[in-house]
Parts: C-alpha cells; sequence; structure tokens
C-alpha cells in the first residue's frame, strides 16, 4: 500500500522549513562566527557535540554514550558488529557470495549486504546466524519508480532479507521534487517496518551539494528510515569524514548513519566511526577486522614496555 499522500505533504513541508533553517544558520554562522564553536544536541541518553570553523562548516562531530534506539550508537563496540559485508558486483558468483557468508558467521558481521537475486541463498546459509540479511533496492541509479521500488522490497523481505538499503531519486532530489523523493522513501519505510525491517537510505553524497545532503538527510527522517547511507560506491565517490559528520549534526543523535564506498582498512572505518557512523558497508571487513585486531596487539604490546620491571 503506497503512503498517505497527506503525510507525503507533511514531510515535505517540515523538511522544507527545516533545510531553510540549517541554511540560515549556516549563513549566520558565516557571518559572526570568528573562529571554533561547538553545539551539542541531547536525545535519550546520546549526546552528539558538532564543531564548526568560522565559516560554518562542520570540522567535527560525535557522538557519545548510547541510546536503545534502531541505528542508535552502540556502547564501545568491536568494528566487526558494525560492518555490513558487501559484494555488489554485477559478476558476483554464487561461490563467492557463499564466501561472504562464510565470512560474516566467522568474524560476527552486522550483516551480509548482496543484490536482490542472492537474499534467498545468503537467508538458507545464514540460517540460525545473528548475521542479517541486507539487500539493495533502486541500486545504484535510484530512478525506478516508488512503485517498483516497494515491489522490489516486498520481494526482498519475503525471500528473507532483514535489512533495505535503497537509493534515493536523485534527479527528482536534484530538482527540488521533495514530494516525489518523500513518497519513495516512505513506500520502502511503509512496507518494510510492517515486516520489521531496518531501511537504510542511500543519498549518494558524491552527487549533492550541502544543501541537497541536507534535504535528503530530512526527507529519509521525517519518513521514518532508520539509517541515513552515504553511497552506492558506484558513482565516483564514497564515504568522507564531512559527510559523515554533516550526515551526523542533520540527523542527530537518535537515528542511524552509514558510511560506504572506498572504506578499505580499519584507519579509513575508525574515523569514519569517530566521525559519527554507525555502520559500515565494505567489501574489505576481514581486511577492516585485522587492523583492528593488530591495533590492540600494538596497544598491549606497547603497555607491556612501559611496565616496571618486577623485582625478583
Amino acid at each position: 500500500m503506497a503512503p498517505d499522500s497527506e503525510n507525503v505533504r507533511k514531510i515535505v513541508e517540515i523538511v522544507t522549513r527545516e533545510v531553510l533553517l540549517a541554511l540560515a544558520e549556516d549563513e549566520q554562522r558565516h557571518q559572526h562566527v570568528h573562529g571554533e564553536s561547538c553545539a551539542e544536541e541531547c536525545a535519550d541518553g546520546v549526546c552528539v557535540k558538532t564543531c564548526f570553523d568560522r565559516v560554518g562548516r562542520v570540522i567535527s562531530a560525535g557522538a557519545e554514550r548510547i541510546t536503545s534506539s534502531l541505528g542508535g550508537i552502540p556502547h564501545d563496540p568491536s568494528v566487526a558488529g558494525m560492518i555490513d559485508h558487501t559484494l555488489l558486483k554485477p559478476d558476483a558468483t554464487p561461490d563467492q557470495v557463499a564466501q561472504l557468508c562464510y565470512e560474516a558467521r566467522k568474524f560476527n558481521f552486522a550483516s551480509v549486504c548482496v543484490n536482490p537475486s542472492y537474499v534467498k541463498l545468503c537467508a538458507d546459509l545464514l540460517k540460525g546466524s545473528p548475521v542479517k540479511v541486507c539487500t539493495v533496492i533502486g541500486f545504484p541509479l535510484g530512478a525506478s519508480a516508488p512503485d517498483v521500488k516497494m515491489f522490489e522490497t516486498e520481494t526482498a523481505l519475503r525471500e528473507g532479507a532483514t535489512e533495505i538499503d535503497m537509493v534515493i531519486n536523485i534527479g527528482a532530489l536534484k530538482g527540488r521534487d521533495y514530494t516525489l523523493v518523500a513518497r519513495d522513501i516512505a513506500g520502502v519505510v511503509h512496507v518494510a517496518h510492517e515486516a520489521g525491517a531496518l531501511v537504510k537510505v542511500i543519498i549518494e553524497t558524491a552527487l549533492l551539494n550541502e544543501e541537497e545532503k541536507i534535504t535528503a538527510c530530512l526527507l529519509a527522517k521525517e519518513a521514518g528510515a532508520d539509517y541515513v547511507k552515504t553511497s552506492t560506491g558506484f558513482s565516483g565517490g564514497g564515504a568522507t569524514v564531512a559527510d559523515i559528520a554533516l550526515m551526523r549534526r542533520v540527523v542527530g543523535p537518535e537515528m542511524g548513519v552509514k558510511a560506504s564506498g572506498g572504506v578499505k582498512d580499519y584507519a579509513d572505518a575508525k574515523s569514519l566511526m569517530d566521525a559519527g557512523a554507525t555502520r559500515i558497508g565494505a567489501s574489505a571487513g576481514v581486511k577492516i577486522v585485522a587492523g583492528e585486531k593488530e591495533m590492540a596487539t600494538t596497544r598491549v604490546q606497547a603497555v607491556k614496555m612501559l611496565e616496571p620491571a618486577k623485582a625478583y
């Protein structure tokens, strides 16, 4: 069932107002702030602190403490539990997908993220495991009609998906057709939430200016999505610390932020998590986990070297 048109209209009105307010605040900071300034927003036990430079650009953002809401900030998490282990190449084979699932079980990743045709295979291979099955909708262009995205979502859920990463209609957003974008997101959210599944909204940051990023995040938030996500990885750019910081500031502490595209090692993942990401989408999940373990081992060795020698 399509989302109620009155609700969509309200979403668009709210988002338009919020975008105008956000842009006005940025302009005011540009005119009056002569050094770094910070603001803090708190909700449900989580605070997001955001700092701006003298021209109002976000220079850092991050969350502290824990929230119980979907997609919220985990408390001292292992990086593995924040990774969507991803294989979205058009030439991915069933054997490669099976290997992906094996690695996800072994390292306790949050999910595997695959194209819709492999959802059933992954659901079968991961049965009895805490690892979720994530799939992509309207991928990678986002240009499918809203009804098509809803049908795709229904099919994926029926075959065993429990997390949905949908691509917004990027052209509609850039053309300021916010009603279409809101209906697009709300339709998928409605179908997914009816089945108890999470929705992550891919806004494709590499193709957007700052105003469009703010608008996309607010549309996703008002439509009830659980996460906003940076990228498909197919449009010439991936996750950046600056984009994660901006997205975290816009959606606040209660909503998930997923960094995806170009996350190649633990250092990349850590910098994005420090900026406010609560999920990492990467095909390099095994390498990222190995990097975390190596870093932990190095710390332990450094501490031991600093310990005073025992007297005998």
